[in-house]
């Protein structure tokens, strides 16, 4: 395993580790810091192997946070949502099919794109009042399969999951279990998909493998110090920075 670190540089080796800090943080704190590993993955290695390494992260974070949050899901939620989800799945394998392997740079533009989109929605979320989002067979439909499409292509569904999870009015415990059983079964049917697809390969593993540690000392981070910070200021600074990034992978820079 450490020959494949080795052929990093420096900066990527600090990369990978802060994103796996943060993915830790993400999913026993912090959901809103999500997409900015998306970007600075993308951003630093190649874009498809990026995601691999990212989705691996993610894989094994939902372990930890389905253990930690493991009495507090809403099942009836998560089996509303799957099916639609693996649909999107689906949706997100035929776009790719559509980018040839080789081509970088419409994947960073691919990536960054949905990571503005999703930023958007972010955004409204925010500002929307749980009264006014509408449940029901539609919005599951429509937020499920565009949860499973934009988590196919860029493991980046936090923004549509959360804007689905608010409007059932949960419980502070009941969302971040809802999410981790969620993720924990969608994200590890889509490892064999990536491994078809090339996205995952075996450096990808080993290097991955270096990262567990940072996961858990993240998620235990989580746990502890940053719910003792103001998170909305936090967040503010996390979303400028996946911003910038986002625009410079856009713009190719």
């Amino acid at each position: 395993m450490l020959e494949v670190i080795s052929q990093f540089s420096t900066y990527q080796i600090v990369i990978l580790c802060v994103c796996a800090l943060l993915i830790g943080v993400n999913k026993t704190a912090l959901p809103g810091i999500g997409i900015l590993p998306v970007v600075l993955l993308a951003d630093t290695f190649d874009s498809r192997l990026s995601t691999g390494m990212q989705l691996l992260m993610l894989a094994w974070a939902d372990i930890m946070a389905v253990i930690y949050f493991r009495r507090s899901a809403d099942w009836r939620i998560i089996l509303r949502l799957l099916p639609w989800s693996l649909l999107g799945l689906g949706i997100g394998w035929w776009i790719l099919g559509y980018i040839p392997p080789e081509n970088n740079a419409a994947m960073k533009l691919l990536i960054g794109w949905i990571v503005i989109g999703l930023l958007i929605l972010n955004f409204i979320r925010k500002r929307l009042d749980p009264e006014k989002i509408p449940s029901g067979i539609i919005p599951s439909a429509f937020y499920g399969s565009l949860m499973g499409s934009t988590t196919m292509l860029a493991n980046a569904a936090g923004p549509v999951s959360a804007i689905y999870l608010l409007s059932m009015k949960l419980p502070k415990e009941q969302y971040m279990g809802s999410g981790a059983w969620l993720f924990l079964i969608v994200n590890w049917i889509k490892v064999p998909m990536f491994w078809y697809q090339g996205r995952i390969t075996r450096e990808v593993l080993l290097a991955d493998l270096w990262m567990i540690p940072l996961l858990v000392a993240g998620g235990f981070l989580g746990i502890v110090l940053f719910k003792r910070l103001p998170q909305k200021l936090f967040e503010n600074i996390v979303m400028v920075l996946v911003v910038v990034a986002a625009v410079k992978m856009i713009l190719g820079l």
